[in-house]
C-alpha cells in the first residue's frame, strides 16, 4: 500500500476537509477586510466548496458565482489543470528563494506571459497582489527615470475613483476617499485627474460612453500645473472596478497615451482586473487598442487559486536598468515570495485552461448577449444607471434618504440567502464579472434573480 493511501493519509485528508467546510465555532479572531464585520458575523456568509461556476455554502446551498471569486476565478473553480498542478508542485518543491537563487518555472511562466502582452512588454516582474503591483510598478517608474537621469521626474499622477490597492503607494495614487483618509497625509508629490463617471450624459451607455474624451485633457493641465519635466507616471486603470465599473469614454485611453508621449510620461494600465480576458484578449489594453509603458496584474493570473501578481515593463524600461557591472544588483526591490513555484504552476496550469477552452475569447464572443441582459433590467425600480463592457457590469441603485449604500447591500444580501448568486456590492452600485466559462443560461440566471430581487427591494 503506497503512502498517500495508508489510513494515516486519508484520515489527516478526511480531517482538513472537514475542518474547512464547517461553519467555525467562533467568528470573533478575524478581522476580516473591507467588511463591517459586526453586520457579517451576525449574519455569515459562508462558502465551504466551489466547482466550475459554482460556490457551495456551509447550509449546503449551490450558489451561482457572479464575481469569478472577487474579480479573479476566470477559469471557474477547481479546474482540473489547476488542481494538479498545485498538486503535483507542492509535492515536489514547496518553495525557492528568488535572491540570487531561483527554480526553473518563474522563468517558464515569464516565457509564456511575454507571449501574451502587448507591444513590447516583454519583462516580468513578479509580486504577491494587485497591490504589490502597484507599488513596484511606482517605484519602477521613479527609477527608470532616475537611471536615466531624470532623476527630478517624481510627481505621480493618479485619477479621482481610481483604485490601486492598499500599499501607501497604491492609496496615494487611488481616489477612493475612504481608502485614504484614515491613513494621514500619504506620499507626497501626487495628484489626480478627475474621474469619468458622468450619469447626466452616459447613463445608460452600451460599451463606451459617448461622452467624456475631453477629460483626458486633465492631463495637459497637470502639465501645465507641474511641468512636465517633474511628472514620472500616470496610472489608470481601463475600467475602474472598486469604484464601481466605471467604463472609459470612447477615446478617452488613446488620449492619455498620446499626451504621455508628447511629454515622456509613463503610462502604467492597472490590469489587474481587466487582465487574463475579463474584457476580450488577454488584456484590456489590446481590447482598447491602446499599449501603456507597464501593466500590474494579478487575481486571473492563477485563476484566484494562489497569491500572485506581476509586473510587465517594456523593453526601454528594463534596459534603463541593465547597463551596469554584470555584478550589480538592477533593481533594489522584491518579495520573498516573488515567483513563488506554487504560484508559477498554478499560473501555467491557468494558462494552459485559458488557451485550450478560448477563454480569452468568451468576452467578446458573450459580449453581445452579457448587454441585452444586463440592460433588460432598465426600469426596474431604482435602477439610476447600467454600464457595460466584455463580461463586466454593474447596476447602479438609487441611494435612500440619508443612508446611502443600503439599497444595493439588501439586494446583495438578498440575492446571496434568497436567490443563491453572489455578486459585489460598492456603495450602491451591484458589480458582476462571472467567470469566462459562463453560459447563455447561467446569464439569464444572474438576471432573473436580480430583476426579480431589485424590483422587491424597497
Amino acid at each position: 500500500m503506497s503512502a498517500d493511501a495508508s489510513p494515516s493519509s486519508r484520515a489527516l485528508a478526511e480531517h482538513y476537509s472537514a475542518q474547512a467546510q464547517a461553519a467555525p465555532d467562533s467568528m470573533k479572531a478575524f478581522w476580516m477586510p473591507f467588511t463591517a464585520n459586526k453586520q457579517f458575523k451576525a449574519a455569515p456568509r459562508l462558502l465551504a466548496s466551489a466547482s466550475g461556476m459554482h460556490y457551495r455554502s456551509v447550509d449546503g446551498r449551490e450558489v451561482l458565482d457572479g464575481t469569478a471569486g472577487l474579480w479573479c476565478c476566470n477559469a471557474g473553480h477547481a479546474r482540473p489543470r489547476i488542481v494538479e498542478a498545485v498538486k503535483q508542485q507542492i509535492e515536489t518543491l514547496d518553495f525557492a528563494p528568488n535572491f540570487s537563487m531561483s527554480s526553473p518555472l518563474p522563468f517558464v511562466l515569464a516565457e509564456r506571459l511575454a507571449e501574451l502582452t502587448p507591444g513590447d512588454l516583454n519583462h516580468v516582474f513578479y509580486t504577491n497582489s494587485g497591490s504589490e503591483s502597484v507599488d513596484s510598478a511606482l517605484k519602477i517608474a521613479l527609477a527608470y527615470h532616475r537611471a536615466r537621469g531624470e532623476g527630478q521626474r517624481t510627481r505621480l499622477i493618479g485619477r479621482e475613483k481610481g483604485y490601486h490597492g492598499v500599499g501607501f503607494g497604491g492609496i496615494s495614487v487611488g481616489g477612493l476617499p475612504n481608502n485614504r483618509k484614515w491613513f494621514g497625509p500619504l506620499l507626497p508629490g501626487v495628484d489626480h485627474l478627475r474621474h469619468t463617471l458622468d450619469l447626466e450624459r452616459n447613463a445608460f451607455s452600451r460599451g463606451l460612453p459617448p461622452s467624456g474624451i475631453e477629460l483626458a485633457e486633465d492631463l495637459e493641465r497637470m502639465v501645465a500645473l507641474h511641468d512636465a519635466s517633474t511628472i514620472a507616471a500616470v496610472i489608470i486603470e481601463p475600467i475602474s472596478g472598486s469604484a464601481g465599473v466605471v467604463i472609459p469614454p470612447d477615446g478617452y485611453l488613446r488620449r492619455i497615451r498620446e499626451i504621455c508621449d508628447k511629454y515622456g510620461i509613463l503610462l502604467i494600465f492597472d490590469e489587474v482586473i481587466t487582465g487574463f480576458g475579463r474584457v476580450g484578449h488577454a488584456f484590456g489594453s489590446q481590447r482598447f487598442n491602446v499599449t501603456p509603458d507597464i501593466i500590474t496584474a494579478a487575481k486571473g493570473i492563477t485563476n484566484g487559486c494562489v497569491p500572485m501578481g506581476a509586473v510587465f515593463v517594456s523593453e526601454k524600461i528594463h534596459d534603463a536598468f541593465t547597463h551596469g557591472p554584470d555584478g550589480a544588483i538592477d533593481l533594489f526591490h522584491g518579495y520573498t515570495y516573488s515567483g513563488h513555484p506554487l504560484a508559477c504552476a498554478a499560473a501555467l496550469a491557468t494558462l494552459d485552461t485559458y488557451a485550450e477552452e478560448n477563454l480569452f475569447d468568451r468576452a467578446i464572443e458573450l459580449g453581445d448577449y452579457w448587454e441585452d441582459a444586463i440592460h433588460s433590467l432598465r426600469g426596474l425600480p431604482n435602477v439610476i444607471d447600467i454600464r457595460n463592457f466584455g463580461l463586466v457590469g454593474a447596476i447602479e441603485l438609487a441611494p435612500r434618504p440619508g443612508a446611502p449604500g443600503t439599497r444595493a447591500y439588501e439586494v446583495f444580501t438578498r440575492a446571496f440567502h434568497e436567490g443563491n448568486l453572489l455578486t459585489r456590492v460598492t456603495g450602491d452600485v451591484i458589480a458582476l464579472s462571472p467567470p469566462l466559462i459562463v453560459e447563455r443560461q447561467h446569464i439569464d440566471q444572474i438576471f432573473g434573480i436580480l430583476s426579480d430581487i431589485i424590483r422587491t427591494t424597497a
